[in-house]
């Protein structure tokens, strides 16, 4: 996960970009690109563009990752803290054998 993260901070340090991207553009840039991806569902009955699905996605993980990075949180205890709290509000259900 960090040699992604640091890939991300590179690329966007090497072009200037890091004064730009405050925590509420980098808010916002996600919000745009979930759109986008959403764009790809709109209509079901028409299918979707798996490769602009995967360039959508890899936009909203950039933009998160360098959000968390800005705002100093370990992207993977973040996640499994959430986890946690989500088994609790959601247990497990019973599977019943039949």
């Amino acid at each position: 996960m960090k040699e992604i993260i640091d890939s991300i901070i590179t690329f966007r340090n090497s072009r200037g970009w890091r004064m730009t991207d405050k925590p509420n553009d980098l808010v916002k840039s996600i919000f745009i690109e979930a759109a986008e991806l959403l764009e790809n569902f709109q209509w079901q009955s028409q299918g979707f563009d798996e490769s602009n699905v995967k360039e959508e996605i890899a936009d909203i993980l950039m933009y998160t990752l360098a959000l968390a990075n800005d705002l100093n949180l370990d992207v993977q205890q973040i996640i499994l803290e959430k986890i946690e709290k989500n088994k609790k509000k959601y247990p497990e259900t019973s599977k019943k054998k039949v």
